[in-house]
């Protein structure tokens, strides 16, 4: 009997994946349409969501990481490290289409069996997070002359033009990638909290192609967070004020995005406000700001067509707002667009406090 592919096993995963979620992550809950949890950690929460139904049904996405996949490589990141070779061996024999009985195989449980308890979560994020912090330290300083700055200055983000590079920003020649099982350069973010301590490292995997242009890695997911982030961001800019975010001065202006180029690109249209990136959608809601930060302009990707990320985009409104703060949504008029988008293709005269 043929031994089916890859993409057999994912769509056949996909047909029972309302079994297979809840065994893969027990501490989610039902959303919708979709099963719902905090992370591929395990622990409960809103970030990760599989879809149960419908034509995408099997397919997930971690807004938080950014990891996204089909049903096997759902089975890969929650088993085996992101290793498919080792998930389709499982996969087969779950779905009973393979009669081996190796007892490794059999006996690999989801890691959620080894965090039943918030007290081994903890521990889990205490590792992950001084694993985060190895990173950043081991990394130098600064991104003059470095792919960052070329990577950057590629997507027309020129920061030299701001007379100061982000101290967020910094390049690693080798960080692990799991996807590909190997290192490869990458543009390091620092994820501060509320108080500015070092809580994660964003992670944008590089690549240079054969005309010396650097751009994203071509990966599935060349973009991941190591270590938990809610409530923080990454503080990109300083704006007209130059103190860090918790000296903010009274009626401070910030403008928040989702990801660090978009964050970037309005930094460039308007240097005169502070810019933080949030990382996510699911977490912007979440971010811990200070009292004197009195407007926000959420400078959003136009997404309209997901429901899901305006359901996110919604709540970071009116969180902001109700925290008294005075809010405004900039958002391109085209479809699919991201200020980036508007930064490379238009005069920063359409920048988002203009629009």
């Amino acid at each position: 009997m043929r031994r089916p592919n890859a993409s057999e096993l994912a769509r056949l995963l996909a047909d029972h994946i309302t079994r297979l979620a809840p065994e893969l992550l027990p501490h989610g809950k039902k959303d919708s349409v979709e099963w719902r949890v905090g992370s591929l950690a395990g622990e409960p929460g809103q970030s990760l969501a599989v879809r149960l139904s419908g034509a995408r049904r099997g397919v997930w996405a971690d807004f938080s990481s950014g990891e996204r996949g089909d049903a096997l490589d759902l089975v890969a990141a929650c088993l085996f490290d992101g290793d498919r070779r080792q998930a389709m061996a499982w996969a087969s024999h779950w779905l009973g289409l393979s009669e081996t009985t190796n007892a490794a195989l059999i006996q690999r449980r989801p890691i959620q069996e080894k965090l039943n308890n918030s007290q081994e979560l903890d521990k889990e994020a205490q590792q992950r997070r001084a694993k985060a912090r190895r990173l950043w330290m081991d990394t130098p300083a600064g991104i003059a002359g470095t792919p960052v700055e070329a990577y950057l200055a590629g997507r027309g983000i020129d920061l030299r033009a701001l007379g100061r590079a982000p101290g967020a920003l910094r390049f690693h020649p080798a960080v692990w990638c799991a996807e590909v099982r190997k290192p490869l350069p990458a543009m390091l973010a620092a994820i501060c909290g509320p108080t500015g301590k070092l809580v994660a490292v964003h992670r944008t995997w590089l690549a240079q192609s054969p005309s010396g242009t650097w751009a994203k890695a071509d990966l599935q997911n060349a973009k991941k967070v190591l270590g938990g982030f809610s409530g923080g961001c990454i503080r990109l800019w300083r704006g007209a004020s130059g103190k860090a975010l918790d000296l903010a001065p009274e009626r401070d202006v910030a403008i928040v995005a989702e990801g660090v180029e978009t964050a970037l690109s309005c930094a460039i249209a308007c240097p005169e406000y502070r810019v933080l990136s949030a990382v996510s959608l699911s977490n912007m809601a979440a971010m811990k700001l200070p009292d004197t930060l009195t407007e926000i302009i959420v400078a959003a990707d136009n997404d309209t067509g997901n429901a899901s990320a305006r359901k996110a985009l919604d709540a970071a409104l009116s969180q902001f707002a109700q925290q008294g703060r005075t809010v405004r949504l900039a958002m391109p008029e085209i479809q699919g667009q991201d200020w980036n988008n508007v930064l490379t293709h238009h005069d920063k005269d359409t920048g988002p406090e203009r629009s």
